[in-house]
């Protein structure tokens, strides 16, 4: 039987009558900014990024322990000043595509932050003041969406089921105060970027309900061996979050709770010297409650985490090991720490605005029962372990004419530090070790609830910062 090729019009039809149907808009929007800070420090600090991604000033450095010598100077009390562009940024959005009701999207976005590294002096490094190298490519966000649109709910509603897969922000980090500064508000809230699978299901107009499970990049988890992504991978457990929105015409509160359960040690000695594999395991909750308000001009948010850990996130927590009676499985605990800030907005051409911020450290959520070494006591990178509490108030102001914005903003940073004491080591007779001259050997060690809390004193930064950016 000869069969004759269908016409034109017999393809037309069948495409038509075909149950899937495929629509593309070719929507692909480029957008970005030209960025410039320019900031004046009054001492040395902890910063990264070209010491525009500020954290926190650095804690005194005296050159003499004698308080009456007239030389007697702090040399971390050193104004400093910069400028730099590198923040500024580039993406591409991808929309428009879809079959029936599954639409696809996608983003990449990236800036100009890598290659560039502490400059030296005739002294050696000199805080954080100076970088050296030039500005590289680099990714900050990459990923696909997948998004069921129309779902069929009780009665009249509908639901929107949305699948996020790639490197984007952190689902607990993704709701940003009203800063310019680059650090938009860390660490006195989360701040990450991270590979993620999300899902959202947006249950009619008030309800979203978000799962995700997340791998660590941008930061890591603390341990012996630095800030590393290794603790997550011998785990072999990813990060879990889960999450709830509620939204309203001017209104919007979400919360979400946070698991993280790592391995700081994949191998260690047994009781006979032998290297094996250990049964090391750490295990934090932290939560976090967020809300916002929007009417005409003014805009108010508001941000507090609480719980154990969080040092992945940035924020100024870790955790301690506290028992190493079995040399294969060491005892671990969280810091339980609280971080929150309040950020508040009026005006469009003319802004102004007010940002403040409070961390608290609570120290171990379970006693050591002992001095800690200070080894033993794994802190956020960007900070330091003797922290007690911090806060920040930062007003804003900021002229918009179009896609140009100039923006004048003063930080006033303080931290409350403690001191390590000095305790001679213990064997497990209580006898102290010595080292081979037979002298005592003196650990710096924190209490057991790793909670600095002996002379307690205030160190505080003016940052002075000024910003000019473009947008397209």
């Amino acid at each position: 039987m000869l069969v004759l090729p269908a016409s034109a019009s017999q393809k037309e039809t069948e495409k038509k009558d075909s149950p899937v149907k495929e629509h593309l808009q070719n929507h692909f929007k480029l957008y970005g900014f030209i960025r410039n800070f320019f900031v004046y420090d009054s001492r040395d600090s902890k910063a990264g990024t070209g010491d525009l991604f500020y954290y926190l000033p650095l804690d005194n450095k005296w050159n003499t322990a004698d308080v009456n010598d007239p030389a007697r100077e702090d040399l971390n009390a050193s104004p400093n000043f910069r400028f730099l562009a590198l923040t500024s940024r580039v993406g591409f959005d991808v929309s428009g595509y879809y079959i029936n009701n599954l639409h696809f999207g996608a983003k990449i976005e990236g800036d100009f932050y890598s290659g560039l590294a502490a400059a030296k002096t005739a002294t050696g490094l000199s805080g954080n003041t100076s970088v050296s190298g030039t500005a590289q490519a680099r990714l900050r966000q990459a990923y696909v969406t997948l998004t069921w649109k129309d779902l069929p709910m009780h009665g009249e509603k509908t639901a929107q089921v949305g699948l996020k897969m790639g490197q984007a922000w952190h689902p607990m980090a993704a709701d940003m105060p009203h800063v310019f500064s680059l650090e938009a508000g860390a660490p006195f809230g989360p701040f990450s970027r991270t590979p993620q699978v999300t899902m959202d299901a947006a249950l009619g107009e008030h309800w979203i309900l978000s799962a995700a499970a997340i791998w660590q990049q941008q930061y890591q988890s603390a341990g012996p061996d630095g800030a590393s992504a290794a603790y997550m991978k011998y785990g072999c457990t990813p990060e879990i979050y889960a999450g709830v929105t509620v939204k309203g015409k001017e209104v919007l509160f979400r919360g979400g709770v946070d698991v993280v359960s790592i391995k700081p040690r994949n191998v260690g000695q047994n009781a006979d010297g032998l290297m094996v594999h250990v049964k090391d395991r750490k295990t934090s909750v932290l939560g976090y409650v967020y809300g916002q308000y929007n009417h005409k001009l003014l805009s108010i948010k508001a941000k507090t985490t609480f719980g154990e850990g969080g040092e992945h996130m940035n924020l100024m927590s870790g955790y301690a090991v506290v028992d190493k009676t079995d040399p294969t499985n060491w005892k671990y605990a969280s810091m339980v720490n609280s971080s929150s800030w309040l950020s508040l907005c009026y005006g469009k051409k003319w802004q102004g605005v007010l940002y403040l911020g409070y961390v608290k450290n609570f120290g171990l959520a379970k006693t050591a029962g002992k001095q800690l070494a200070k080894e033993d006591v794994y802190f956020c990178g960007n900070g330091f372990s003797n922290i007690n509490q911090m806060y920040r108030i930062n007003p804003q102001l900021l002229y918009n004419l179009g896609k140009f914005t100039l923006g004048l903003e003063y930080q006033w940073t303080a931290v409350q530090y403690g001191s390590y004491q000095s305790v001679s080591r213990l064997n497990n007779e209580g006898q102290p070790v010595l080292n081979k001259d037979g002298k005592p050997i003196v650990d710096k060690c924190l209490s057991g609830r790793a909670l600095a809390t002996d002379n307690l004193h205030w160190v505080g930064n003016n940052r002075v910062n000024m910003m000019v950016k473009f947008t397209f």
